[in-house]
């Protein structure tokens, strides 16, 4: 389930704003789409144009009530009208015994990993947790400002200041997501339920969207955490294989791709571009490779290198820890 309302007081229309040319609320709806262990992606809205874009997206919707769709509304509350709409079975379902596990996203997370929401959902389905939160590890030492304004250690001890790699890590809530036992919940009325467990996700991907400052850095990191470009494109080379070759930039001249005159040695002719008069191929300077039939980019292949060692997960713990208010 994703709630979604319409009013946004940070940034106006924040569950229709876009990264990487998408917005928030379809890359919710997509992420869970993708997941293995989810049977239907439900969105609850009071807003026509999210709405919309849920089903746009393949999501279903729900409507929610103006009462649970105000500032003072908790996410809870909108989960347990969207839990009630969707689990009452119809006289045609009549066997139909609803959901076993909520998967509640929050919109406003844009880097929902689909492998991360299928392993916290796993862990609630057998039986290891009744609860699962996404969460960032930490090694911040926070402190706080007392009622006079000095300042007080919260997590630490401010006369020891240990290095980094000795002190264990903790863990920030991102918000991204939380995986719960239906029952569990409807019973307690909120999601933090019986055995708690964090799904820990990278703290590069743990971005919670409430200012415009989040969307600006948002957009930035698409690119290099969801890929694209030229680089992207080319897979890595396997281990003892040689790399494939590289193609010229594509805006080398002739003459840079030819090598430079000895002392007293007349340069070579430069190639005139196809279809150019004969006029223009004594005076005009030689064209702009482009990419099209007519021309190929001169190819050059690289010196062998050494094959580079496997990639290992820098966030191997994703094992089965955001903002407590209504999205």
């Amino acid at each position: 389930m994703i709630p979604a309302r319409a009013g946004s007081k940070g940034i106006p229309g924040k569950n229709l704003r876009q990264v990487a040319g998408r917005t928030l609320v379809a890359r919710a709806v997509a992420a869970a789409r993708a997941a293995e262990t989810v049977d239907e992606v439900v969105v609850s809205t009071d807003g026509d144009a999210i709405a919309a874009e849920a089903v746009a997206a393949g999501a279903r919707v729900v409507r929610r009530p103006a009462d649970l769709a105000g500032d003072e509304a908790s996410s809870e509350s909108a989960l347990l009208h969207a839990l009630e709409t969707v689990a009452t079975p119809g006289p045609e379902e009549a066997e139909h015994h609803g959901p076993e596990v909520l998967l509640f996203l929050q919109a406003t997370s844009p880097f929902i990993d689909s492998a991360d929401l299928d392993r916290a959902v796993g862990r609630v389905l057998e039986g290891a947790a009744d609860s699962v939160l996404a969460a960032a590890p930490s090694h911040a030492f926070l402190w706080r400002v007392a009622e006079d304004g000095s300042a007080i250690a919260v997590n630490h001890d401010a006369a020891t200041r240990p290095r980094r790699q000795d002190r264990a890590p903790e863990y920030r809530e991102t918000g991204a997501f939380y995986a719960v036992r239906v029952a569990a919940f409807r019973e307690a009325r909120h999601r933090f339920v019986g055995r708690v467990e964090l799904a820990v996700v990278p703290a590069s991907t743990a971005i919670d969207i409430d200012e415009p400052h989040d969307l600006a850095l948002a957009s930035a990191l698409a690119p290099l955490l969801e890929g694209g470009g030229a680089a992207a494109a080319q897979p890595a080379p396997r281990a003892g294989e040689r790399p494939a070759p590289t193609a010229a930039a594509p805006d080398a001249s002739a003459r840079s791709r030819t090598s430079t005159p000895r002392a007293g040695e007349k340069p070579a002719p430069t190639a005139a571009a196809p279809g150019a008069s004969a006029r223009s191929r004594t005076t005009a300077a030689a064209p702009t490779a482009t990419a099209s039939a007519a021309t190929s980019p001169t190819v050059t292949a690289p010196a062998p290198t050494a094959p580079e060692p496997a990639h290992t997960d820098p966030h191997p713990a994703r094992t089965s820890a955001a903002e407590n208010g209504a999205p």
